[in-house]
Formats: structure tokens, C-alpha cells, sequence
């Protein structure tokens, strides 16, 4: 901007100059029009006839102009060489050193062979025009001669470029000082945003920027305090990786040492040995494939949502879950619909619920598997007919490492991951798991999943 203001200040001073130019011009062009066309066609008052005498000519054309008040009107009578003699109105002029006070300046003008030009003095510079006066067959011998003084109206040019300049600094600081403001304010949020992302530590991942607005700079703060949020995810399901893992492996670790440490030389004891280690690090092995799962749970790809035909799903996990245990297996009931769900996923849901179930049942007990639409809901479950939930457990058991204070069996032998995974894996469909009593005893866990579907059926 500042460079703009410059440019319109010099581009307005250069047309100004111009126009003092042309003025300038005009008025000698003038001037010495009239004095030629009186010349040529003018006669002396007194005699009524043609002026024969150039002092009479320019004595009485003299008497007759009223000049401007930077404009001389002078006649030069004289010879070359010398320093002519001058004939003037009494006309004071407002310029250090005017052209009939400054011989050298009327001697270099009567000599110039020139019609017309500028005379550059270190007081003043001065515009000319003359009009030589000459006798018939001679060398001229008197000139008019029209002399302009530019200072004044150069000097008022200048006025208005420096006034121009003062506005135009002015006007450079208001804008600038808005424009700081304004930006300032447009920018607070992403210097929030800067302040916040400076602020972050792996500790500290609450922080989040305040949005206001829906424009542009809302959006990066939403889209910011997204990223925190995942971040915030991911380092706590680390955290809770590394404390869960190094909990429980410290048990199981503990046992292989001390078995290791005490150890002896009976084959028979050596044998039992190898097999306690062996089953503790296949337990160790189980938990930390859990583990890495439920880390797992919270990227974005954990699931991988694709059609598929829900009733064939159902017979497939029936299908599955029937090798897991001499029970009464029964297909409750299928859902015919089409729905966005990852297959593989909600196997691995179901079988983990079909498994729980026959930890907590018997020999030839009945165990059911089944779907059903619930309105939008499309629920996968699992019944068993065992000795149930206790109330107070029922929150308590989808919580990593945790089985309740009144197992329902005590053939588990599992690390208490297995139902935490069936949570993650609804809630990675944003679904739930809800858990009930089974009519006439035990506990029915049902996959809740709101999905997408295509013709509804529901065959039971």
C-alpha cells in the first residue's frame, strides 16, 4: 500500500507539472502572438500610420498589456554583443532576482538565435519567448520578449505533493493499524490453535480450543480438537496397554521363573515342569493377542463394514460355535436382512460370547443363537441357560481383567479380555452390548447394532 500511495502521489505531481507546462506555454505563445499580430498591423496613435521606430513600437504595445504576476513583458533595444537596453511597465515581481534587475540573463536571451526557451540560473529559473524586431535589410537590433517565472507555481505543485504525501502517510497508518487489528482477530484462533499445539504433552492431552462461528477458522479448531481427541485415544490405549500387560504378565512370569528356579533332576518332575511353563506361556501368549486387539479397537480400520446377508451369518456362527462344548445348541432365530457390518469381526463376537457361555453351563445344557431386528436395532445374541449375571457384576465384566464378584463357573480360564474385546467390537460398529436374564434363568448378551439394511424379514 505504501507503494501504491507513492506511485498516486508521483503519477499526481507529474500531471500537475505538465499542466504548469502547457500553461507556461500557452501564455508565450500568447503573448508573443499579440505583440507580431500588432506589429504587423498596428500604427502609432500619433501619427496614424505604421510604426517606423522600434522603441515607439515597443513603448506603446507595452502601455497597453497588464501581465500576470509572474510574467515579465520587457522590449530589449540594443546591439549584439552588448547589453541591451530595456523598456518595462513598473511591475514588481515576487522572485529573488526578476529578469530586468539580471543583465546577463537579458544579454544571453537577446543573442539566443532561439524563438524561445528556458534559462537555468542559480536564482530562478526563467521560460522566454521573443519576437525580434529588425529594419528592413538589417540585423535585428530590438526584441520583445515574454520571460515567466515558474517558481510560484512549480512551488504549489510541490505543496500539493508533499500534502498529498502527509495524507497519504496518514492514510498508510489508519489502514495499517485496522489492518493489524482486523488480523489480529482473524488470526487469535490460529494462534490458539499454535498455543494449544505448543502446550500438548504426552501427559496433557485435555486441552481443547474453544470454536466460535462457522467459518474456515471454525472448522480448523473442529478439526483440530478432532485430532486431539483421537491423540488423547491413542496414547491412553497405550497407557492402558502397557499397564495392563505389564499387570497381568507379571503373574504368569513370576510362576515360570519359580518352577524353572526349583526345578530338579526327576524326569517325571521335569516333565510336569515343562508342561506348567508351557501352559503359563500359552496363557501369556492369549493375553497379549488380547491386548494388541483392544489397542487395535481404536483405529479407524479396526472394523471393515461390507454387506452381508445377516441370516447367513447367524447359521455360519451356529455353525461354529457348535464345536465349542457338549451342550444343547439350538438356531433361536435369523434375521433376513442385508446389513454393513464386518463378518469377521462379528464372529469373533459372537464365538467369544458362545464360548463365555459354555464356561458358565453344563453338559447338555441349552445354549441359543440367534438375530432380530428391534426397530432400526439389529440384535446378534447369545442365550445360555447358566446360573446368570449378579447385578451388581453387570457393568463390572465388560472391564478388562475383571470377572465379578460371583462367577457364574469356575472352569474359566481366561485373562478377563474376552468380553472387553465383544464391547470394543460393538462399539466399533457404534453399537453396544446389552445384557439381560434368559426367561427361565441364565444370561442372554446381544449384539446391538444399528446398520444399514436392505428387505426386512425376521424368521424365528
Amino acid at each position: 500500500m505504501a507503494v501504491a500511495l507513492a506511485s498516486v502521489a508521483m503519477t499526481t505531481r507529474s500531471f500537475l507539472m505538465r499542466d504548469v507546462d502547457n500553461r507556461i506555454n500557452r501564455l508565450l505563445t500568447q503573448e508573443t502572438g499579440e505583440f507580431a499580430n500588432f506589429e504587423e498591423r498596428g500604427g502609432d496613435p500619433q501619427t496614424g500610420r505604421p510604426f517606423t521606430d522600434a522603441d515607439r513600437l515597443l513603448t506603446v504595445f507595452l502601455e497597453r498589456q497588464y501581465p500576470d504576476a509572474d510574467e515579465e513583458l520587457i522590449g530589449l533595444v540594443g546591439g549584439a554583443g552588448g547589453v541591451p537596453r530595456q523598456i518595462r511597465q513598473p511591475h514588481d515581481l515576487p522572485v529573488a532576482l526578476p529578469l530586468h534587475k539580471d543583465p546577463e540573463a537579458r544579454r544571453r536571451i537577446f543573442d539566443s538565435p532561439e524563438a524561445s526557451g528556458v534559462l537555468h540560473r542559480p536564482r530562478g529559473e526563467i521560460r522566454w519567448a521573443k519576437v525580434t524586431v529588425a529594419q528592413p535589410g538589417r540585423e535585428p537590433d530590438a526584441a520583445f520578449v515574454v520571460a515567466f517565472h515558474p517558481e510560484r507555481e512549480q512551488a504549489r505543485v510541490n505543496d500539493v505533493f508533499r500534502t498529498l504525501l502527509v495524507i497519504s502517510g496518514v492514510a498508510l497508518l489508519l489502514t495499517v493499524g485496522i489492518a493489524w487489528a482486523v488480523a489480529g482477530r482473524i488470526l487469535k484462533p490460529v494462534r490458539v490453535v499454535r498455543t494449544a499445539a505448543a502446550q500438548l504433552t504426552e501427559q496433557d492431552l485435555t486441552r481443547r480450543i474453544p470454536v466460535h462461528g462457522h467459518d474456515d477458522i471454525a472448522a480448523l479448531a473442529e478439526t483440530f480438537n478432532g485430532m486431539l481427541d483421537r491423540l488423547e485415544r491413542a496414547f491412553a490405549a497405550q497407557r492402558e496397554f502397557v499397564d495392563d500387560a505389564g499387570h497381568e504378565l507379571r503373574t504368569p512370569i513370576t510362576i515360570v521363573r519359580g518352577h524353572l528356579e526349583l526345578m530338579g533332576d526327576d524326569p517325571a518332575e521335569r516333565e510336569e515342569t515343562v508342561r506348567l511353563v508351557t501352559d503359563e506361556l500359552d496363557r501369556m501368549s492369549r493375553i497379549v493377542e488380547d491386548l494388541l486387539l483392544l489397542a487395535k479397537a481404536v483405529r479407524p480400520d479396526f472394523v471393515t463394514p461390507e454387506p452381508v446377508q445377516v441370516a447367513e451369518l447367524t447359521a455360519d456362527v451356529y455353525v461354529k460355535a457348535r464345536t465349542l462344548g457338549e451342550r444343547d445348541w439350538r438356531l433361536d432365530g435369523v434375521a433376513d436382512l442385508e446389513a454393513e457390518l464386518d463378518p469377521q469381526r462379528i464372529t469373533q463376537a459372537m464365538v467369544q460370547l458362545a464360548q463365555n457361555a459354555v464356561q458358565h453351563t453344563t453338559t447338555g445344557q441349552t445354549i441359543r443363537i440367534g438375530s432380530r431386528t428391534d426397530g432400526p436395532d439389529l440384535e446378534l445374541y447369545v442365550a445360555d441357560s447358566g446360573p446368570g449375571v449378579q447385578p451388581q457384576d453387570r457393568e463390572l465384566i465388560f472391564e478388562r481383567f475383571r470377572r465379578g464378584t460371583a462367577r457364574r463357573g469356575a472352569r474359566g480360564s481366561g485373562a478377563g479380555l474376552g468380553l472387553s474385546i465383544v464391547k470394543a467390537i460393538a462399539e466399533g460398529h457404534r453399537g453396544r452390548v446389552r445384557l439381560h436374564d434368559t426367561p427361565g434363568g441364565g444370561a442372554t448378551f446381544a449384539l446391538v447394532l444399528h446398520a444399514h439394511r436392505g428387505p426386512e424379514g425376521d424368521l424365528t
